[in-house]
């Protein structure tokens, strides 16, 4: 038997337009046997047709939530040809359907190995820009893997895959990296040659992803019920990587309306396209995450800090699905006014407050819509859960 081994170069999650590495190692490996003081090797010489690699992306939905009549797209099963046992069909298997495939690259044919034997091949591929960010919520789930195929002479088609993750970045595309000017104003020398400066993808994600969430000053919101003011919020942007801190603050000091205790959570909401929903009316699904819980009574001001999981998939739209986050705020206030405090009389004077046994309250519900984008990769690669290699015996 030979094994194959594969295994991802570098990390397990990318940014669309960055290049995918992938070493694939096929081995045929020598089992000896002792007879009669004697070692006898019972291996055999392995000959393998040919070899394939390809990514893909594949489309899973949950059919209680989306009607999958009405969103155009063909199961895999429907597009796996027949005679499939011998041929290379990435996505023979998979469940939903096949949104996206690269061009397959042969990585041999008729390769020899004899026993004891090892080939390493090494397949990489461009993402393209115009990607599906990868995504496992409720409704709908987009996942990426590289799938390698081998075939023995006379025998069929072995597939194994390996999944990867993809962010996408807004405003890069291929025509983010123009030829860059030197600025040099000597004059040019035909016989030398100017030296190519070549920028990244990462860079250019990266200071994309710095222009989207740089700070350009603080909001500030005013919360009201029907008997008053009950704080001013103050939110220092609207717009954050995955894995960073979402930093604001509540100012009491001019409200009307005692506020005992408030909550803020972060939430992103799973919208299913209105063409799509398989129940008319049916309403988004919620996930929470961070939650800050504090009691206000009495407080002038406090802030607050939830953090954004580097697990967490950054907004986006696709002709299936919507993702939006949003901070939600709860705030338990007083129906009728408090006793005021007694003031000190003196340095020395330390009066005592004493707060109601049982008291009236109503909870008012505040949502705030923020915007979340990617990071950098090797930030999520460093807690991601992908398995970054797979073996298969052909």
């Amino acid at each position: 038997m030979v094994e194959i081994t594969a295994k991802l170069l570098g990390r397990s999650v990318f940014v669309a337009g960055e290049v995918v590495e992938c070493s694939i190692t096929f081995s045929n490996s020598g089992v000896s046997a002792v007879r009669n003081g004697a070692s006898v090797n019972k291996a055999k010489t392995a000959k393998l047709a040919w070899a394939s690699a390809q990514i893909h992306c594949q489309c899973s939905v949950n059919e209680t939530l989306v009607d999958v009549s009405s969103t155009g797209h063909m199961s895999s099963a429907h597009l796996t040809p027949s005679g499939s046992d011998t041929s290379f069909v990435p996505f023979k298997g998979e469940k939903g359907s096949t949104l996206m495939t690269t061009s397959p690259k042969i990585l041999f044919c008729d390769l020899i190995l004899l026993p004891g034997d090892t080939q390493t091949f090494v397949y990489s591929e461009v993402l393209p820009f115009d990607l599906i960010p990868s995504y496992r919520g409720t409704a709908v789930k987009y996942s990426y893997k590289i799938t390698i195929g081998a075939q023995r002479f006379g025998s069929r088609t072995k597939l194994m895959r390996v999944p990867f993750r993809v962010m996408v970045v807004p405003g890069l595309t291929d025509t983010s990296f123009p030829a860059e000017e030197t600025g040099d104003l000597r004059p040019s020398n035909p016989f030398h040659q100017k030296p190519v400066s070549e920028t990244s993808v990462i860079d250019i994600a990266l200071e994309n992803l710095q222009t989207l969430t740089g700070r350009r000053g603080p909001s500030f919101f005013n919360i009201t019920n029907s008997r008053g003011r009950v704080a001013r919020f103050c939110l220092f942007k609207q717009a954050y990587r995955i894995g960073d801190d979402i930093v604001g603050t509540c100012d009491f000091t001019e409200a009307s309306v005692s506020c005992v205790q408030f909550s803020v959570t972060l939430q992103s909401e799973e919208q299913v396209s209105e063409s799509c929903r398989r129940k008319t009316g049916q309403g988004t699904v919620t996930t929470q995450y961070s939650k800050h819980d504090e009691f206000c009574l009495s407080t002038a001001k406090t802030h607050f800090s939830i953090a954004i999981p580097l697990t967490a998939t950054p907004s986006f739209t696709t002709d299936l699905v919507t993702l939006r986050w949003r901070l939600h705020f709860e705030f338990v206030t007083s129906k009728v006014p408090l006793s005021e405090r007694p003031e000190p009389k003196d340095a020395d004077d330390s009066p005592v407050w004493q707060g109601p046994a049982l008291l009236d309250v109503e909870t008012m519900v505040w949502d705030l819509p923020v915007t979340v984008y990617a990071t950098k990769p090797t930030f999520v690669n460093s807690i991601s859960l992908l398995k970054t290699n797979s073996v298969c015996l052909v």
